[in-house]
């Protein structure tokens, strides 16, 4: 029981849903005085998400990446590193998954888990490079990472014009039809929703980050070394290996993220003046999921809803997309400004306990 409690208590669930309240009543305001009514926009967006099973299905395809890099920041932030190189992480999956998915031809039971699995491996190396880094040279990974994003968007674009890139296309070939993820079945039951594995191996990755941390002497070592490196070097744990052992784990999620995105949405991979975005929105994930797997999902079905959803508030009331971000970034402020909310919070939580005393006696 205690377990749960810890999982499930009520300061780590109320917390970011005042968050979430609290953002969208800022953003009420903001349409507001934008001359926009936001209930209006709201229901808008409420029917944009749920109008259709096409919706339904679009909005989890949505969500899955950022669950995906979700998970990539919040565990490396568990053994104390900023993942900030997620985005990096992300493109290089999505390469190595469309190399294979490309240049090989096997057997579909071979080709798509081979797929995956190379994507996996590309980004967790990726990631691994910044916890070399740090370990060995003592770089900052914050810093790194940040700048491995933008290295890995022009390694990736070499390698599209290199070896993969279909002439007079500013893509790739089409991946092979034995490399796809794709849930055929499921897209027609939701009118040929963009749908994959992708999200039930990212609720399984969830399921695995709460065990390899929590239920393993790994993961035990890997947050020593996140919550006190002096402390844990003095119990014998190997700070080193542990910082790159976390970063390869938190690069093979995000890794996945960029390999379903290739293997079961588009089936190719397009050449990028930018960075996907989703690695940065990854961190705010991770941050409104207070870096705990449960809160992660629930964050990213969040953030996945709030930006498909954001099409309906620009078509159907008006509103310009820019104010899901706002909303977003609102939301954001009030969950890092962890006073602001238990100033809220706290006085509520302890009229429960009175009342759960005076009940008790």
């Amino acid at each position: 029981m205690d377990k749960w409690r810890n999982i499930f208590n009520p300061s780590s669930v109320f917390v970011p849903l005042g968050a979430i309240v609290l953002g969208l009543l800022s953003g009420a305001v903001i349409m507001l005085l934008g001359g926009y009514n936001p209930v209006d926009a709201y229901q808008a967006l409420f029917r944009k998400v749920f109008g259709s099973p096409y919706d339904i299905g679009e909005t989890i395809r949505t969500i899955t990446p950022l669950l995906f890099t979700g998970l990539a920041v919040g565990f490396t932030y568990r053994a104390g590193l900023f993942n900030i190189g997620a985005d990096g992480q992300y493109i290089m999956g999505m390469t190595g998954a469309a190399i294979v998915g490309i240049k090989l031809q096997l057997p579909w039971f071979i080709h798509a888990p081979l797929a995956v699995l190379v994507g996996a491996i590309f980004g967790g190396l990726w990631a691994a490079l910044v916890g070399y880094l740090k370990a060995s040279r003592g770089v900052n990974e914050v810093i790194s990472s940040i700048m491995l994003n933008w290295i890995a968007l022009y390694l990736s674009n070499y390698l599209l014009r290199a070896l993969l890139l279909e002439p007079g296309q500013q893509r790739s070939y089409f991946i092979h039809e034995s490399a796809s993820v794709s849930i055929g079945w499921l897209s027609r039951a939701l009118e040929n929703a963009r749908m994959d594995w992708g999200i039930f191996i990212g609720l399984i990755g969830a399921i695995v980050f709460y065990f390899l941390l929590w239920r393993t002497k790994q993961g035990y070592e890997l947050r020593a070394v996140g919550l006190n490196p002096d402390a844990a070097r003095y119990a014998g744990i190997n700070i080193k290996s542990s910082i790159v052992k976390s970063m390869f784990i938190g690069g093979v999620f995000a890794g996945l993220g960029g390999v379903f995105e290739v293997l079961g949405v588009f089936h190719y991979q397009v050449l990028s003046a930018a960075s996907s975005g989703y690695g940065f929105d990854g961190i705010a994930v991770a941050l409104l999921g207070g870096n705990h797997p449960v809160g992660i999902v629930f964050a990213s079905i969040l953030f996945g809803t709030l930006t498909y959803g954001s099409a309906g508030m620009n078509f159907s009331a008006d509103v310009p997309t820019e104010i899901v971000r706002i909303v977003i970034g609102a939301v954001i402020f009030f969950v890092a400004s962890h006073g602001i909310i238990q100033g809220i919070v706290k006085p509520f939580m302890a009229s429960r306990r009175k009342l759960d005393k005076k009940g008790a006696a």
